[in-house]
């Protein structure tokens, strides 16, 4: 499979880990982004990087890692008549289930294979192959594609297109929720002046801890959100998703919805930060400042 090589679109954060850990592995690489300078560290490790239209027809596999559907309609808008036709095209973003859809129908349409693959896992796992990625569409399908996707971690088919969208918006959702719950409860314990580590002694030791608190404690601490491996704002994007989604459903997705309204004010004043800067908004601390012994950020 690798004599064909790949097509990845879209060397943000994710996609140029991505396709480092591909190039890495040996693969054939083709890159492509809107603003071609993206492009240049992947260039220096073997990659090609050609002009959308030419980028899409030199290798019969397209991965996808565009900032959201509207992206990947632009592209598709931008091409030739044809220019998917026999291609297998995996939308790894993460999108609503409905997107999705139309995605899948569109390319199908146009004579190509489609595959929603979104992944759970940062930069650090998708550069080195440990991230989860949850397929949906043609089991036969992701089998033929295994040899590409296990480069980038533990595969996992899901169900139908839609249905691995669904759960990656289930399990994002629980990033803002476990962020802003942790949040409030270390924000009460640095208030009552209670040891930290005191605090994350007992944690870990209970049916209450989640790594993702210790991954982020010394961001907290040091109210230090810079370099990001998730960006705020992606997860501002993924949250609207959410609220979408469960709005014709039976589910009171309030909560959600504040967690959209707290991170729209971050973003506003905090730009481009990491998502842990949600306790920024849930716990104002004159002066921020870390603690002695915190943890270095990661």
């Amino acid at each position: 499979m690798k004599d064909g090589g790949v097509t990845l679109l879209g060397t943000g954060l994710m996609g140029t880990a991505m396709a480092g850990r591909l190039l890495a592995e040996g693969w054939p690489l083709v890159v492509w982004n809107r603003h071609a300078e993206k492009t240049l560290a992947l260039q220096e490790q073997g990659a090609r990087c050609l002009p959308l239209a030419a980028a899409v027809a030199a290798a019969p596999v397209l991965l996808c890692t565009l900032s959201d559907a509207a992206a990947l309609t632009a592209c598709l808008d931008a091409l030739p008549a044809g220019a998917v036709q026999d291609k297998d095209l995996v939308q790894m973003s993460t999108v609503a289930p409905e997107q999705t859809r139309l995605l899948a129908q569109r390319v199908q349409l146009a004579g190509g294979r489609y595959l929603e693959a979104p992944v759970l896992g940062s930069t650090p796992e998708a550069g080195s192959g440990r991230l989860l990625v949850l397929t949906g569409g043609p089991e036969a399908l992701q089998e033929r594609l295994l040899p590409l996707l296990s480069c980038l971690g533990q595969v996992r088919h899901i169900g139908a297109v839609g249905q691995a969208a669904a759960l990656k918006l289930a399990l994002n959702q629980l990033i803002a929720g476990l962020t802003a719950s942790f949040s409030l409860s270390l924000g009460l314990v640095r208030e009552e002046g209670i040891r930290v580590e005191d605090f994350m002694e007992i944690l870990r030791a209970s049916a209450l801890y989640a790594p993702t608190f210790d991954k982020k404690l010394s961001r907290y601490l040091a109210d230090d959100y810079g370099h990001p491996n998730f960006p705020e704002r992606h997860l501002l994007k993924d949250m609207r998703l959410f609220v979408e989604t469960t709005a014709g459903l039976p589910l009171d997705s309030r909560l959600s919805a504040l967690w959209v309204t707290l991170l729209e004010e971050l973003l506003a004043e905090a730009g481009d930060a990491d998502y842990a800067v949600l306790y920024r908004a849930l716990h104002r601390r004159p002066g921020g400042g870390g603690e002695e012994g915190a943890p270095p950020a990661s």
